[in-house]
C-alpha cells in the first residue's frame, strides 16, 4: 500500500472503509470547544465535505479549550479559520461554511438531505431541540453534545439515548422539552460526573455565565469520541 494521508487509517479501518467516508458529507453545527475537534478528526479520517455551520469569531477565553483559538486568531470567524487549517490537513476536502447560527429564519438555509451525519455542538438549547425534533422525525443520522462545563472525569463520558442519561442539567432539560415535542430518541454524548459545585462570579450580570468552567482538556475528548461514533457509522463499522 502506497502511502498517503489516510494510509495508517487505511490499514486499521480498512480500504473500502476509507473509500465510503471519501464519499460522505458531514455537518457539524458549533465550530467551539467539542465541535472544533470533532472537525479536525473528520478531516484527518477522509471524510470528504464538512459543512461548518457557526457565527462566533474566536476569543480569547476560547484559548484554554478550543482546537483553534490562537492569539494570532483572536477576532477571527471561527468556520473560516477551522477551513483553513482543514484544507491544510486535507486539500481535496470540500468544505462550506456559514457564517451563522441555526434559528428558525435561517433553517431553510440547509439542506440536512444531502448529509449523511450531522453533529450538534452548539450551546443554545432551542437551536438543539430543532434540530433533534428534525432528525428525530426525518430518521437522520444525528449526534448531538450535551454539557461540557463543570466536568472534570473523562472516564465519566458516555454515548447514550437523552432518555437515559442522568447527572447533567442539559440532559435534563433536553428530556423534558424533548417529550414535549414528540421527540422519541435522541443520541448524545454526555458525562455521567456530577457537576462541580462553581459559584457565581461576584458583580457579574445575571445572563453572563459566570458560574460554568471548563477544562481544557474535556472539549477535546469529548470531540474525538463524536467524530469516532461518525466515523465508524460512516465507514459501516459497528452501530449504523
Amino acid at each position: 500500500m502506497a502511502e498517503s494521508r489516510f494510509s495508517r487509517t487505511e490499514l486499521l479501518l480498512g480500504q473500502d472503509s476509507i473509500r465510503k467516508l471519501s464519499e460522505k458529507r458531514v455537518a457539524v453545527f458549533g465550530i467551539g470547544g467539542v465541535g472544533g475537534y470533532v472537525t479536525e478528526a473528520l478531516a484527518r479520517s477522509g471524510v470528504g465535505a464538512l459543512d461548518l455551520i457557526d457565527k462566533d469569531t474566536v476569543s480569547i477565553s476560547n484559548i484554554n479549550r478550543q482546537i483553534i483559538a490562537l492569539t494570532s486568531t483572536v477576532g477571527k470567524y471561527k468556520t473560516e479559520v477551522m477551513k483553513e487549517r482543514i484544507l491544510d490537513i486535507n486539500p481535496d476536502l470540500q468544505v462550506k461554511t456559514y457564517n451563522m447560527f441555526y434559528l428558525p429564519e435561517t433553517a431553510d438555509q440547509f439542506d440536512f438531505t444531502r448529509y449523511d451525519y450531522v453533529v450538534d455542538a452548539i450551546d443554545t438549547i432551542s437551536a438543539k431541540l430543532a434540530i433533534a425534533q428534525y432528525a428525530d422525525e426525518r430518521g437522520l443520522r444525528l449526534i448531538s453534545s450535551m454539557g461540557a462545563a463543570n466536568k472534570l472525569r473523562p472516564e465519566c463520558f458516555r454515548v447514550a439515548d437523552v432518555y437515559d442519561t442522568v447527572n447533567c442539567p442539559l440532559c435534563r432539560i433536553m428530556r423534558k422539552e424533548g417529550r414535549k415535542r414528540g421527540i422519541r430518541s435522541l443520541r448524545v454524548l454526555y458525562s455521567c460526573e456530577q457537576p462541580v459545585d462553581v459559584p457565581v462570579r461576584e458583580g457579574a450580570a445575571r445572563r453572563e455565565r459566570s458560574n460554568l468552567g471548563t477544562a481544557s482538556y474535556v472539549p477535546p475528548i469529548m470531540g474525538q469520541m463524536i467524530a469516532g461514533e461518525v466515523i465508524c457509522a460512516l465507514a459501516g463499522i459497528g452501530r449504523a
